[in-house]
């Protein structure tokens, strides 16, 4: 009898497995529930089926049924506190963290994330004993028993992301695939009624599921995730999509190139200025699972320069839903940072070039997922959340910030480009392409100035520096540091709801002349000798500067002495003077072959018959003049780049494409996320 039983549960648990091995884990669960009370290995790939389709919570029972009857497993060990994390069971999930660290674990990242959670749940007294300063509010009328999340508001309605009406399954998860849907929204932030609609064709692909949507601040880009083919396995990869809205049409979407086709890229969010793009990928060289990046566009429109955003954001774990507020602050999702559980919605705020993390706590998050916050106005927006006493699975819910201290200040940077004419006056110099760097040299935005060669940037609060860099052809590219020490408002005193504070920097650009000279200031030597002092490296250092910034420019550095002395002495004095400097230069990284040395002793003096010692100082001095431009490396765009997409009309149907088959690999982290995140 009991070999018949052992016959009969065997089928079930091979087909379990099989399953799971095919990432089909909802398939899986279907199958393993039938002997899991007879075979404790598959309880365990029960809990690791429900970990993997991000249902993590309900996986408890079946890693504590495995580990009860002796499975031997690190893995099973290392999740089992997170699943008790993800029901609240705090103290036990710590104890389960300290077990697991005290049986000799093999797997570094394991351990690593280990001891993360258990500082992490030792703070979990400080966020509950925080004071509640949000509501938050169940949106009926836009939530099913399907998955609602990440919804944007733009010109009057709410986009979000939705598994509603699709009837194909994705086997991992036993759901929908998801699509991309808007609605009116009407007052108290809720859906208006019967305005639920589907985005068109172009933008929810038959045999695609579409993720996280973003709107550019002007509202005129969208960028979107879209998963995998919904073929017999699914497919590995998340990238990013970008259409324009011009002529009153959204242009037919097209991937982006920042997209790695290896990686999960999803979860889009624009800068206040629409020049970053921030997103979450799993991509290579990241700090844990799924990271956030950031990645800026150039004067052409084209994104690129991916930057991780850093271990004061990233964590072992998983970073996602980035957002910007008005007042430039970052606001994101993870499951890295001490939370209650799942996903939590985070603030990061910079103060003196530190980041600070801080959790918004209830009743914003809970021990389920809570991510997706966008504003809808100053102090009210969105969020969203599987928490009980939902319609069913993601729901969109709306929140109000109530605290007293909310202030939102802006900061901006604004100036005037300028040249000098013949008199050496300051005049107007306009269409001055302006960059704005950080403390680290990273790019934050481009613009350039009008022809009142006017031009402004909006700052993010708490970097400790910036520099502005101004290029124009035939000027010398330009730049200058601007310390942000003590200029950074105290929120705790403003009165004002809204405050906005303008700092002022001009640029002067000198125009690029041929053999015109340049005094150095500050170049001094010792009494006989050619040797560079530590006050004239500083002074050379600034000449280094301009040659990187004007790779274009070929110069001789002269140095100068006063009428004094032999001319054969001073000449060599000079000459020796003049090399030591420019080998000081060329030790920085710049080409020898831009750069040559010249000693002219005193034969060619400023003050002619000088008399006074201020005289002759005049004439003891370095100089460097151009003297041959060299062309610059053009960037042509490729014919990829200067395609444009073609229009769609977002109320018309849009005809299928037919696309080329791709060969798929699983990923499991795509799998954990789900495919419509």
């Amino acid at each position: 009898m009991m070999l018949l039983l052992l016959v009969a549960a065997c089928n079930p648990y091979k087909k379990g497995v099989r399953s799971y091995q095919l990432g089909e884990y909802q398939v899986a669960i279907n199958q393993l529930e039938k002997v899991a009370d007879k075979n404790p290995k598959a309880n365990f790939f029960l809990a690791e089926s429900y970990r993997l389709s991000n249902r993590i919570d309900q996986a408890e029972p079946y890693y504590a049924a495995a580990l009860q009857a002796g499975l031997q497993d690190e893995e099973a060990r290392f999740y089992y506190g997170y699943a008790l994390k993800a029901n609240s069971k705090y103290t036990q999930a710590r104890q389960q963290f300290e077990s697991y660290l005290g049986s000799a674990p093999r797997n570094e990242e394991f351990k690593q994330r280990a001891r993360k959670e258990v500082n992490n749940l030792q703070a979990l007294s400080q966020i509950l004993s925080q004071e509640p300063v949000f509501v938050i509010k169940h949106l009926t009328n836009v939530n099913t028993a399907d998955a609602e999340y990440g919804a944007v508001a733009r010109e009057g309605e709410l986009y979000f992301t939705s598994s509603r009406g699709d009837a194909k399954i994705y086997k991992a998860t036993g759901k929908s695939f998801t699509n991309l849907y808007r609605a009116q929204v009407g007052q108290a932030m809720e859906t208006v009624p019967n305005t639920v609609e589907k985005l068109p064709e172009a933008f929810n692909m038959a045999d695609r599921a579409e993720g996280a949507i973003t709107f550019s601040p002007d509202g005129n880009t969208m960028v979107f995730a879209r998963g995998n083919a919904k073929g017999k396995k699914g497919g590995d990869e998340v990238n990013l999509y970008i259409s324009y809205f011009r002529n009153g049409l959204w242009s037919e979407p097209v991937i982006m190139r920042i997209s790695d086709p290896r990686a999960w890229d999803s979860t889009p969010a624009f800068s206040r200025n629409g020049k970053t793009l921030y997103f979450a990928s799993n991509r290579r060289g990241g700090l844990g699972g799924v990271d956030l990046y950031s990645a800026q566009v150039d004067a052409r429109g084209n994104w690129g320069r991916v930057q991780n955003m850093g271990k004061e954001i990233n964590t072992p774990g998983n970073e996602m839903f980035p957002y910007v507020s008005e007042d430039n602050r970052l606001y994101f999702s993870s499951d890295g940072h001490p939370g209650l559980g799942g996903l939590d919605l985070f603030i990061a705020t910079r103060r003196d070039g530190k980041v600070s993390i801080e959790n918004l706590g209830e009743p914003m998050n809970s021990p389920a997922d809570d991510f997706g916050l966008s504003y809808f106005a100053m102090d009210k927006g969105y969020f969203s959340s599987n928490r009980d006493g939902g319609a069913g699975d993601d729901d969109i819910y709306a929140f109000v910030n109530n605290s007293p201290d909310l202030k939102i200040v802006n900061y901006f940077l604004a100036g005037t480009t300028y040249t000098t004419d013949e008199q050496n006056k300051q005049v107007i110099l306009p269409n001055v392409q302006v960059r704005l760097l950080d403390h680290e040299e990273r790019q934050r935005d481009v613009v350039i100035s009008d022809e009142q060669g006017r031009f402004e940037f909006q700052l993010e609060e708490g970097i400790p520096q910036f520099q502005i860099i101004g290029d124009k052809p035939d000027y010398f590219t330009t730049r200058h540091d601007i310390d942000m020490s003590g200029r950074y408002l105290d929120r705790k005193t403003l009165k004002q709801f809204r405050t906005d504070t303008t700092f002022r920097q001009d640029l002067v650009l000198g125009q690029i002349v041929l053999d015109r000279a340049i005094v150095l200031d500050n170049i001094y030597y010792d009494f006989d000798k050619a040797d560079i002092r530590a006050d004239a490296a500083l002074e050379l250092d600034k000449l280094v500067t301009v040659l990187r910034d004007n790779p274009q420019l070929v110069i001789e550095l002269s140095s100068h002495t006063d009428s004094r002395g032999d001319l054969a002495y001073n000449i060599d004095l000079s000459q020796r003077r003049a090399e030591s400097a420019v080998r000081y230069i060329i030790s920085k990284g710049i080409d020898s072959k831009r750069i040559t040395a010249r000693g002219y002793g005193k034969t060619r003096p400023i003050i002619a018959n000088a008399e006074t010692e201020e005289e002759h100082q005049v004439n003891r001095r370095t100089e460097f003049k151009v003297t041959d431009i060299t062309p610059e490396v053009q960037v042509v765009p490729t014919e990829e780049e200067q395609e444009t997409p073609p229009a769609v009309d977002p109320e018309q149907p849009q005809p299928k494409k037919e696309e080329k088959p791709k060969k798929k690999s699983r990923d499991a982290v795509f799998d954990e996320l789900g495919d419509g995140r």
